[in-house]
Formats: structure tokens, sequence, C-alpha cells
């Protein structure tokens, strides 16, 4: 049972029915997530003006939505876990193992492996990473645009890892579990 109530687009009003109708315009839908955030509009603004500035960014939108998946499954986040699944099968195009390894910070690509494992460490060590850690991105071949976008990317996340986690959020999106 939802610890928080999700609202119903066609009964609010002001600044939330303003950002629930541009989040139905680009999306087509109201995610249950936004829905819930709506509850407070700072809250549901300040979510997408961060994920809106991070997709004008260095970091393409398939790494955006595999580190979205290292940083749920590191959080047991099962709401975002089914949301950038879906994503990243639908939107991004990303083969369906791709994704799945990047949920346990994976990839074969070395440089998206440097970035996943850098936001795997970012969570296991709250942030209070050392030289060897940043070296490690570095050599993987990430920029400090990149680090600082895969910072970002990692604040984002726990945001609605935790928001989602809180409000136990019901999945709107095919189901997918933290293991």
């Amino acid at each position: 049972m939802t610890r928080l109530t999700a609202l119903n687009p066609e009964e609010v009003i002001g600044k939330t029915k303003d950002l629930f109708n541009a989040v139905q315009a680009k999306l087509g839908v109201v995610p249950n997530m936004m829905r819930t955030m709506g509850n407070s509009p700072a809250v549901l603004e300040g979510y997408l003006n961060l994920s809106g500035a991070l997709s004008h960014g260095k970091l393409s939108a398939k790494t955006g939505e595999l580190i979205a998946l290292a940083v749920s499954e590191s959080n047991s986040c099962d709401y975002c876990l089914a949301a950038h699944t879906f994503i990243g099968e639908k939107l991004v195009k990303a083969d369906p193992e791709v994704l799945h390894n990047a949920r346990t910070g994976n990839s074969a690509d070395e440089k998206t492996a440097g970035i996943l494992q850098f936001a795997k460490t970012l969570i296991s060590k709250n942030g209070l990473v050392n030289d060897q850690d940043v070296t490690a991105v570095r050599n993987a071949g990430a920029t400090d645009a990149e680090i600082s976008e895969v910072i970002a990317h990692v604040g984002l996340n726990v945001f609605t890892n935790y928001f989602n986690n809180t409000a136990n959020t019901e999945i709107d999106f095919p189901v997918v579990q933290a293991v």
C-alpha cells in the first residue's frame, strides 16, 4: 500500500496542474512517481529541472539510464528499476542484457563500465570517494564534465529512489525487482 498519495491529474490546480500538463505533453502520461511528487510542486519542479538539465549534458540518455539502474539496484528501488528498464528498452533502445548488467555496475564498454563503477562507488562510500576512485573513472575515459554529470545523475537517482521507497509508489511500469 502506498504511503503518499498519487494525485489525480484531472483534480489538481495551480502550479501542480501546470507541471502535470507539461509532463503529459512530453510523455503522454503522468507517471505515478510524478503524480506523487505533485503533492509538493517544489519537489516535482526540482526533479523535472535537474532531470531536464542533465538531458542536455555530455552523457548520453543511454548512459543516464544505465547509471539510474546501477543506483536503483544499490538502493533497492523497485519503482525506479521498473521505470528505467522500461525507458532503457523502449526509448533509448538498449539491449536488455546491457540494462541488466548495468544494475551491478558492469558493461562491455570500458568507459561505461568505469562510469557505472564510479556511480556504485559514490553510493557505497556515501560520496566520500578518494583519488584512486576518481583516477579509475578518468582512466576509463571520462572527462571532468562527465564525472561531474555522473555525480549529478547519482544525486538525482538517490533522490528518486528515496522518494519512491518512502512513498511506496505504485509501480506503473512492467515490474522489475532488486536482487
